[in-house]
């Protein structure tokens, strides 16, 4: 069995203090749930004021995003070393925004999938397609792409310690979720190409995430899909209540 992630994405959102009231009152919340991870991802500056709220709590800590290089001339740039030093123990690479408003290319981000594993970080490492690619019938190629130059050169072991988390570029802060039918494909259709670039084992035990507009009202039926073993939250996870209910969730068919 693999065990369900529940990840926030604060993306820009939240000083210091409302992080930190945040994830108190989340902790609250979800005091009681046992068998689901719980991970939330504000900004760098709240970072070590989050991981201090964060102790005796069951809840983990991770970033943004990061730099693939330890140290240097590299202004503005935080590295996975920092980041561990800090209190995280995963990073979110490759997000869509990333990609799209920064220009990030598929080899960049196995740079930092590698420099991460190497600092004994938790890559969560994210793809997905636009609208245009979709409907252009070219989401297939797209996934392939990603996974295959995000993962190049990573052994099975190494495969074993990355979270996927799938995130079709339309469906993010649109208020469109896609439908569990087409999660349920991409899903399953990722999962069949690590089986194809790793064995049958790496790729039953990786975990899958869904993301793009997760919703209370939306979590239970995705969550219900065979390779759906989580969620990257966005806006929803800025409300307590919200983002304690979707990691609360109940598997149901829609």
């Amino acid at each position: 069995m693999r065990t369900p992630i529940i990840a926030g994405n604060w993306k820009l959102h939240k000083t210091v203090d409302e992080a930190c009231d945040l994830v108190t009152a989340l902790s609250a919340q979800i005091a009681e749930v046992s068998d689901v991870e719980v991970i939330v991802a504000p900004v760098f500056t709240s970072l070590a004021g989050v991981a201090a709220a964060l102790k005796g709590s069951k809840i983990t800590l991770a970033a943004q995003n990061c730099f693939p290089e330890p140290q240097g001339a590299y202004t503005g740039e935080v590295s996975p070393a920092l980041l561990k030093d800090v209190g995280c123990s995963a990073v979110i690479v490759g997000h869509s925004e990333r990609r799209q408003l920064f220009g990030e290319t598929d080899t960049f981000i196995n740079r930092k999938v590698k420099a991460l594993l190497e600092a004994g970080l938790q890559p969560i490492f994210c793809i997905g397609e636009t609208l245009d690619e979709r409907e252009g019938g070219e989401m297939y190629d797209v996934l392939q792409r990603q996974v295959h130059k995000g993962l190049e050169g990573l052994s099975s072991e190494q495969m074993q310690k990355i979270v996927i988390a799938y995130e079709p570029v339309w469906a993010i802060g649109t208020g469109k979720t896609a439908s569990t039918e087409q999660a349920a494909e991409a899903h399953a259709f990722i999962r069949g190409l690590v089986s194809g670039l790793f064995d049958n084992v790496t790729a039953e035990a990786v975990r899958i995430l869904y993301g793009g507009s997760v919703k209370p009202d939306n979590v239970d039926a995705l969550m219900a899909e065979a390779d759906v073993d989580g969620a990257l939250v966005g806006g929803a996870s800025l409300k307590a209540d919200d983002f304690a209910r979707i990691v609360r969730f109940k598997p149901t068919k829609g």
